[in-house]
């Protein structure tokens, strides 16, 4: 059973909730403060931790069911759970089934308009998986649903939605969409074979990467504006200029004749990032509501 659970973990690579989940806090910080002058109870933070476990875990089991025949062609992904037979497919739809109603039941604990909108984020988990096969803006859509993590957290201690959650919104989707891009460039000769879709397969590396940048761009406009938005301090501020610098790194480090950096631009830069950003958005609103 322990090596089991190991398996699923791996499977759903947890360590990746560091993208999501410090934003997903942030929003709820932001929500709660922006709207109701206050922060967020110990409670619903529970409850937004609970939703976020049982949606991501739902997406990446969804996201190995619907690409096991993919996974299993590529060189890179052959060893992941299904198609290696470490787990079946039908154990990990059994474990989309719990992580759904997980979400549902930690929801419905929040605000009334985190469950009328619930239905959205479970839409946009299953249509993700199969953008691949028709579109390269698959990277963008992506970023639209890792980016329900901050917006949910904004709604469920909300139960609004308003132009600066509207922003944040598409910083974090810009953000992620631009990371995927770049992890996306190791599969380019593979999604051309198969004929998936994708921004390296379609614009190639030099292209691919370009685009990366303008998306981080976006993001970078994006935080900003959440600053001249909102009540936020030189702390958020400070936070995000070292924002600014990893993601400048992130692109230094990568380019279309070496990619030999490219899971730590990937993985470690933006875990950091998400990091850093929350962490200094918690303390910029501790500091003012002291």
């Amino acid at each position: 059973m322990l090596h089991k659970f190991k398996v699923f973990l791996e499977m759903i690579k947890f360590e990746h909730t560091l993208f999501a989940l410090p934003f997903a806090y942030m929003g709820a910080l932001l929500g709660s403060v922006v709207v109701n002058d206050k922060l967020p109870s110990w409670e619903q933070i529970g409850w937004i931790t609970l939703c976020m476990v049982g949606a991501r875990s739902a997406a990446m089991g969804l996201n190995r069911v619907i690409d096991r025949a993919i996974d299993k062609r590529n060189p890179r992904t052959a060893g992941r759970a299904i198609p290696a037979g470490l787990l079946s497919s039908k154990e990990v739809i059994v474990f989309i089934i719990v992580s759904f109603a997980v979400l549902f039941v930690a929801a419905s604990q929040l605000s009334k308009l985190a469950m009328e909108l619930m239905p959205i984020a479970v839409f946009m988990t299953v249509f993700y998986s199969y953008t691949k096969r028709f579109t390269w803006a698959c990277h963008l859509i992506l970023g639209m649903t890792i980016a329900l993590a901050p917006l949910g957290g904004w709604v469920a201690v909300s139960g609004t939605i308003d132009g600066t959650a509207i922003v944040f919104y598409i910083a974090i989707a810009f953000w992620t969409a631009g990371f995927d891009v770049i992890y996306a460039c190791q599969d380019m000769e593979f999604d051309r074979k198969e004929k998936l879709h994708s921004i390296p397969g379609r614009f190639g590396i030099r292209g691919a990467l370009a685009l990366a940048r303008a998306f981080h761009i976006l993001t970078a406009v994006g935080l900003i504006a959440l600053f001249a938005m909102t009540d936020l301090g030189w702390w958020y501020f400070a936070g995000i200029m070292i924002a600014y610098l990893i993601l400048f790194y992130e692109h230094y480090i990568v380019s279309p004749n070496d990619l030999s950096k490219l899971n730590t631009a990937f993985f470690t830069m933006n875990g950091v990032l998400s990091i850093v950003v929350f962490a200094f958005t918690l303390v910029d609103l501790l500091v003012a509501t002291w």
